[in-house]
């Protein structure tokens, strides 16, 4: 019988780019990616038994043309769109196999190849009617109304907004999440920007939708990410205790009436999808965010990482802008949130995100994260959200 645990014991991703930077395909990524997370394991790709593949701008099958840079050994290869929480989902869906006796070892791969300029969000340039995520805007627009703004920045905003009217959020606040992400990024040789900025810079950043500002909201980019993913019996056969990091909890949720009944953007964009998903971890692995030293979640924007620390219990509901602004959530604080740099200054190509982020949580759990490492992490929470919707929370433990 196969073990019903799992365990990461290979990661690896390419520095995240900006887009049309660098003379590259997105096989050449992908194999950059998956290379470095087989070598860090020490397995050969003859070992893996099921790939799946989280991109979201390529056609149906890249998950082929990618995977078959690594080998062509005939496993099953699936195709993973998710929006941006595609990385994530090929994750679980990685775990899933394992933990269900199915699979010994399985390559979860994520990447992306974007274009420059802003993320439509699914609700411009086509067919509004039709959109996955029409339901979404059309709440935000009868709030709100609808702006020129690029999409996703505006929907974001709106919640920003929302937060600032209702608990007295400022604008310093969120600008504080944009400085302290853009610092960790400084130490992170693979994130796309490296540059620190003080919150006065970030506040008087260009203006992409009031009151967030350029410097508070995640690029569009280029780039790839793994992790391997493999059973209890294999970490004993194959002597890989050493590179072990198992998943003791995952969950994923998807929106339900909470999402759209209060007709507020800060529910619109995850916040109940995150809360929910974060209960369940809670439950099914015994530990609380009482437990975690390190967690990277997705700060899309600003914004989202302020209602994320709210969903995930990290405070009470308006009481995130006090959090950030306490130094809570950075080196000698409480928590270390994004010691990556997070989607701001990383980068985020959408389907290697959420795993990129547990590539940061692998390599801070063993103590190899270098200049960026968070003195004693033991226990490690990843969260990724997607609009239309999806919110995957994963903890990971030493």
């Amino acid at each position: 019988m196969k073990s019903h645990k799992s365990y990461i014991v290979g990661v690896g991703m390419t520095k995240f780019e900006k887009p049309e930077s660098r003379d590259w395909q997105y096989w050449d990524m992908a194999k950059e990616a998956g290379t470095a997370a087989l070598a860090d394991a020490g397995v050969d790709y003859g070992l893996v038994e099921q790939v799946p593949v989280g991109y979201c701008f390529q056609a149906s099958t890249a998950g082929q043309r990618a995977a078959y840079e690594l080998g062509l050994s005939g496993v099953p290869v699936y195709n993973v769109n998710n929006n941006c929480a595609t990385g994530s989902t090929a994750l679980m869906m990685a775990r899933q196999f394992v933990e269900g006796g199915i699979s010994d070892c399985v390559l979860a791969l994520g990447f992306e190849k974007m274009k420059r300029g802003a993320l439509g969000g699914g609700a411009d340039g086509g067919d509004f009617k039709t959109s996955p995520v029409a339901r979404h805007y059309g709440i935000m627009a009868a709030g709100h109304g609808f702006e020129m703004s690029p999409p996703t920045a505006q929907i974001f905003g709106n919640a920003a907004r929302e937060h600032m009217e209702r608990y007295g959020t400022t604008a310093a606040q969120l600008a504080a999440v944009g400085a302290k992400n853009h610092r960790h990024s400084a130490n992170n040789p693979n994130a796309q920007f490296q540059d620190v900025y003080s919150v006065e810079d970030i506040l008087t950043a260009k203006e992409i939708h009031a009151p967030l500002t350029k410097l508070q909201c995640s690029p569009t980019s280029d780039g790839a990410a793994a992790a391997l993913v493999v059973s209890e019996r294999f970490v004993v056969a194959h002597g890989l205790h050493d590179k072990a990091v198992e998943i003791v909890g995952q969950a994923m949720t998807t929106d339900t009436e909470e999402s759209f009944a209060s007709g507020s953007c800060i529910d619109v964009v995850g916040k109940p999808m995150t809360a929910a998903a974060a209960r369940r971890v809670y439950e099914d692995s015994g530990l609380g965010i009482e437990d975690v030293d390190v967690v990277e979640l997705h700060d899309c924007f600003s914004i989202n990482e302020l209602l994320t620390y709210e969903a995930l219990g990290m405070c009470g509901d308006g009481a995130a802008g006090k959090l950030v602004e306490s130094g809570a959530t950075t080196y000698g604080g409480r928590w270390v949130v994004n010691p990556s740099g997070g989607l701001i200054s990383k980068g985020h190509p959408l389907g290697a995100t959420g795993l990129a982020q547990a590539a940061e949580l692998v390599w801070q759990l063993r103590g190899e994260a270098g200049p960026r490492q968070v003195a004693g992490a033991r226990v490690g929470l990843a969260h990724n959200i997607g609009l239309g919707g999806a919110a995957v929370v994963t903890m990971l433990r030493r």
